[in-house]
Order: C-alpha cells, then structure tokens, then sequence
C-alpha cells in the first residue's frame, strides 16, 4: 500500500510536468518559429517478487512476478516540424520552406540558431533580428545594405540583391542556412534561439538548398507548429490522469485506515 501511494505520487509529479509543456506550448502558439515541446513518460524499477522458472520434467514454466514502483519522465522532445508560412508581404520577412535555420551572431564570436525570420536594418544597414542580432551570411559574416541603395530584394537562394544610386544591381550578401544531423537536439535558450550541444551534431552552413537546407520564401513568417486542438487534448490528459494518480493515493490511505481501525 505504501509503494501504491509513491507510485501514485511519481505519477502526480510527472504529469505536473506534461501540464507544464503543454501549458509552454499553448503560451507559443503565436510565437514565430516556436517549436513545440513532447513530454514523455518511462516506467520505473520493478520489484521481483518471483523470478522465472524453467519448465522441468512435467512441470511447465512460470513467467517472474513484478510490481512496478511508478513512473518517471523518459523525454521533454522539440518537435521539429515544419510551421505553416504566414505572408506578410514585408520584404525583410523571411520564411525557411524545408529543414534548416538562420544563423544569428551577437558580435563576439557567438553564433545562435533560429527559425523566427523577421528581420531589420539597424541605423547603420546591418540586417538584424528583433533583440539586434546580426544575421549571418554563408561565410559567417553580417549583412549590410548600404543607406544610398535605391531598392533591395531577397531571392530564394538567400542573395541579398541591390539597386544603387546608379541603377546597377549587386549581391551585398547571401543569408546563410545551418542544418543538424539531430536538430531535435538542440538547446532552447530563449528568445527564438537554439544553441548546438553535444548531441546535436556539429552545424552544417552553407546558402539556402545547401547541405539539405531549404529555400527561403520572402515576404512570410514561419508560424508556430502549435495544434491547438492537440494541446488542449493533451491537457485534458494531463489533468484526468492526475486526478486519477490522486485517487490512487486517497484509496491507499483509506487501506491503510481500516488497518490502523483494526485495533478497536
């Protein structure tokens, strides 16, 4: 009975924190390339009462006899699939169609990861994103648009194209993509940024349509890869099998009352 109440409190605890992604998930469903969180739930140690027994003359087998003591958490995943493309039809909103990410710098060296595309020029023509990080081009470097440049476009393939005062066009930069052999394993580090980790496999950059990256799409927004539909279902799973857990420790402690009544 004592093992049924900390079995049902390992289960209280594990699906508080389902409640907690999914609560995460539903906060982000507005969030331009958010993506999504999966908890995941593993069985604990068993304990043997019995082992197996081979069959033995006559005799059959007999299979070994367990009591699990509770569950625990296997996974917190990031679910990396592909959010629908919202347009906007601003020329420094971009969207990545297919797998890759755009690799951000903070100017020290530091390189992050994202799939939020909505960029800005700064005073000096710097393309950054919303917290001011520079967006890097294929060779890791940051893109400048020059403040006399008549107009300027971004193709599929990542060029940054110009019209100078002249009417010429010129390539200033080509947006660069990253990939991961296991982006699944990539560390959110708030802010729409990932940052790699030691089981996500060493970035693969290059343009757009390189190293199994996609092309971009100008002019959209990658939305989150929210369902509402399959949050709000997980929720309610959470929540029933929570209460259920709570019930299993109430039915114990009413077990445990009747011994304890047995002395009168």
């Amino acid at each position: 009975m004592l093992a049924s109440m900390y079995s049902g409190i390992s289960g209280m605890r594990n699906f508080q924190q389902k409640l907690d992604v999914t609560g995460n998930n539903i906060s982000n469903v507005n969030t331009f390339g958010f993506k999504k969180g999966r908890a995941t739930f593993k069985d604990m140690v068993s304990q043997q009462i019995a082992g197996a027994t081979a069959p033995d003359g006559g005799m059959g087998g007999s299979n070994p006899r367990q009591v699990g003591l509770g569950s625990q958490l296997a996974s917190i995943d990031t679910v990396q699939t592909q959010g629908s493309l919202q347009n906007t039809n601003r020329e420094l909103d971009l969207g990545i169609s297919g797998d890759g990410f755009f690799r951000v710098g903070d100017g020290d060296g530091n390189e992050f990861y994202t799939r939020a595309g909505n960029f800005y020029l700064d005073e000096e023509g710097t393309l950054v994103n919303s917290d001011g990080y520079n967006i890097l081009d294929d060779d890791g470097d940051s893109i400048t648009i020059d403040s006399d440049a008549q107009s300027f476009s971004i193709g599929s393939n990542g060029d940054v194209n110009i019209t100078d005062a002249d009417g010429e066009t010129d390539v200033v930069g080509t947006i660069g993509l990253t990939n991961f052999a296991n982006p699944g394993g990539l560390e959110k580090v708030g802010n729409n940024l990932f940052n790699e980790t030691v089981n996500s496999g060493d970035p693969q950059d290059g343009a757009p349509g390189e190293n199994g990256t996609g092309e971009l799409v100008a002019g959209t927004l990658e939305m989150s890869n929210v369902d509402l539909s399959e949050e709000f279902t997980e929720m309610i799973t959470a929540q029933r099998g929570f209460q259920a857990n709570t019930r299993g420790i109430t039915t114990a402690d009413e077990v445990l009352q009747e011994l304890m009544n047995l002395k009168r």
